[in-house]
């Protein structure tokens, strides 16, 4: 069993980190942080650089949790997410969502609407403090 979270280097990302860290200390259990990109633009601001990977990888280890970043270039974000809560048999996913005009969301799509939508286990959907 795992928490699983679907993490960007923003704030939205930090609240689903640290409400998934929460929930995987309260649970016991071990923590698995997703952050994917498409790869299809030069720059994706939501895909983490390796540094910041490090650190927050250092940071959960300091915490005593089991922790495993994946950082990959997929396909699909949300379907990734998806495969690793179904590889790590997730209790929970936790993902931070944000809001979008119904035109973004049709033309972008939303991956925290497909997670929502997709999983077979509980999903947490999180906003960063006000």
């Amino acid at each position: 069993m795992s928490i699983v979270v679907a993490y960007t280097p923003d704030a939205y990302g930090q609240a689903a980190l640290d409400h998934g860290a929460a929930e995987a200390v309260r649970r016991d259990t071990s923590l698995v942080v997703v952050n994917a990109t498409k790869g299809d633009a030069l720059v994706d601001p939501r895909y983490a650089h390796e540094d910041q990977i490090a650190a927050i990888t250092t940071e959960l280890q300091a915490a005593g949790l089991d922790v495993t970043v994946r950082h990959e270039v997929v396909p699909d974000v949300a379907q990734a997410v998806l495969e690793v809560a179904r590889e790590t048999d997730a209790a929970l996913i936790v993902v931070g969502v944000r809001h979008r005009s119904p035109v973004g969301k049709a033309l972008m799509g939303s991956v925290g609407q497909r997670i929502l939508l997709d999983a077979r286990c509980p999903v947490l959907a999180v906003k960063p403090d006000a």
